[in-house]
Parts: structure tokens; sequence; C-alpha cells
């Protein structure tokens, strides 16, 4: 079964945080990210780009909206994803535990309902 684990946190700036922060959370990511390949549950991994720097698209009364920035104003935003495939909820809230946003934000999971490999949608079961 697949799971995207999705970390939310507060963002801030390399400057904002300090290099030696931002030394143990690239290796803290960096570990995780190995921890979960070396168990062969990882499907994708992605660190996203300050919110900052998205855009949002919605068609409202028929009119296409785009929208500078985030659709959530909070003080958490999406700062990225991991997809595992697991046997299970409780393996996916074991490795979720294990990720580190899961110390100073959190971890959404999420099961998916199809995926796609080369084309293919595939229900997720």
């Amino acid at each position: 079964m697949r799971y995207t684990l999705l970390f939310h946190y507060q963002e801030a700036t390399p400057e904002e945080l300090g290099a030696e922060v931002v030394a143990e959370a690239q290796r803290a990511f960096s570990a995780y990210a190995a921890t979960l390949h070396a168990a062969g549950v990882l499907i994708a991994a992605e660190v996203l780009q300050p919110s900052e720097l998205s855009t949002t698209v919605r068609v409202r009364d028929g009119r296409l909206q785009v929208q500078d920035g985030p659709f959530a104003d909070t003080k958490d935003q999406l700062g990225g994803t991991v997809v595992v495939d697991v046997p299970d909820l409780d393996a996916a809230i074991g490795w979720a535990r294990q990720a580190p946003p899961v110390n100073w934000g959190a971890v959404e999971i999420r099961p998916g309902a199809t995926y796609t490999v080369d084309g293919v949608w595939t229900p997720n079961a």
C-alpha cells in the first residue's frame, strides 16, 4: 500500500536558521532517505521550494484564477513529501515517526487512491 508522508513545518530562511541547524537538517533528511531506501520502501521524495514561490490555480464560475503563493495562510507550510510502499498504516506511522520534521512540525500520512507508473493507472490496495 502506498502512503504519502506530507511534511508540514514553519518556513525559515537558511540565514534565520543558522548554518549549524541547516547542516543538521540536511544530515537528518539524508539519513532518513537512506534508511527508507535501504528498507526498500522508498518510492519518491521531494523537498519543496519555499511556499512564496508557489502558485495556486483554481476555476471559479468558469474563470481561471491564478494566485501567487500558497492556498493556505498558515505558519506551517507543506515543505516536502515522501511516498512509501508499506504493508499497512501501522508501518507508515513507524516511518513517519522517524521523519525529521516530526520533531519540529507535523507529518501527515495520507493513503493514495491510485498511482501511475509509465502511464498506467493502478488502484492502491
